[in-house]
């Protein structure tokens, strides 16, 4: 399975957000949505960030409880973005962001943004991969089973 065909099981909506809007409506959004990130963008709708939960938290751990507020989500999000293409092996993408201990990742192809991929999706594929290298094992043990009967 390829990231492209992740995509097309989980769906390739981003929710993405302005790099002016405060953390609170960051906060709102993410609650909102049921997610873990947002993919921060320029007024011309490219990616200049990625926003997590855990920017959120370090965020208030290290200022006042009018945070949220007060802070444009510009002067919090992660600005070096780790991306990939969407032809770049599930593999390599796991272990990217394994090593940068990271659990989300912005997809591209030809330039524009695909999709976004999380540790979890990339897990579920891992572990549909073992299911089925088990299937075919068991397939094959039993087609020995019935040659040597």
């Amino acid at each position: 399975m390829s990231l492209e065909a992740i995509l097309a099981v989980k769906g390739n909506e981003v929710v993405s957000i302005s790099s002016t809007a405060d953390l609170g409506a960051a906060s709102k959004l993410l609650k909102k949505r049921e997610i873990g990130v947002l993919v921060v963008v320029d007024v011309d709708g490219r990616v200049v960030g990625i926003l997590s939960e855990r920017d959120i938290v370090h965020a208030m751990a290290e200022n006042e409880d009018s945070v949220l507020q007060q802070l444009p989500v510009s002067q919090v999000m992660t600005s070096k973005v780790s991306i990939c293409d969407v032809n770049d092996s599930v593999s390599s993408v796991m272990e990217r962001m394994m090593n940068g201990k990271f659990r989300h990742m912005p997809i591209f192809e030809g330039g524009r943004l695909a999709g976004i991929v999380s540790n979890r999706d990339l897990l579920k594929w891992h572990l549909e991969t073992v299911r089925e290298h088990m299937r075919q094992l068991e397939t094959s043990l039993s087609d020995l089973d019935l040659m040597r009967l």
